[in-house]
């Protein structure tokens, strides 16, 4: 290897080879739940063509707190307004965007909302569907282990909440 070869190759170890650059995003979402009967029930968002049911969620935007994006993200992705009862908790996650080359950390808060009014068909174009499923039933379909365990701490909640026993 000749030393212009050897150059070359110290330029590529040292600028193209570099870790992926990390960045944080911060997110707020809920369970918006009524009482109908002798059910709970919960409304899902379907994504990526219906292929993913999960809760609704987004971006906290700028000089918004993460409540006021919670009710914000539920009404636009899910057409219905709530009141935000108690905070659930919260998740974290790592993914990667490959045309960034970079590694996020996601963190999404979540609240328990009681619903007020509004329907799901006026739900916005980033979601494919917003349905009311039976709380069980919505444990079951939700496509992420973390949401599912957001959902399991929200149905606790609402039992506390209504004084309903299991």
């Amino acid at each position: 290897m000749g030393a212009e070869d050897h150059k070359s190759l110290i330029f590529a170890l040292k600028f193209m080879t570099r870790p992926p650059a990390i960045k944080n995003r911060i997110s707020s979402g809920g369970v918006i739940f009524r009482e109908l009967e002798d059910r709970i029930e919960v409304v899902l968002v379907a994504v990526r063509g219906k292929k993913a049911w999960c809760l609704p969620k987004g971006i906290i935007d700028k000089n918004e707190d993460a409540p006021a994006a919670a009710l914000r993200e539920v009404r636009e992705e899910t057409g219905l307004a709530g009141e935000i009862l108690d905070k659930i908790g919260l998740i974290s996650y790592w993914y990667f965007l490959k045309n960034e080359m970079a590694r996020v950390h996601k963190t999404v808060h979540f609240y328990l909302l009681k619903y007020i009014d509004g329907n799901t068909d006026d739900h916005d174009h980033e979601v494919d569907e917003a349905r009311w499923f039976p709380i069980d039933k919505a444990i079951e379909r939700l496509s992420y282990k973390s949401e599912k365990e957001i959902m399991q701490k929200a149905e606790k909640m609402i039992e506390e909440k209504l004084n309903l026993s299991s």
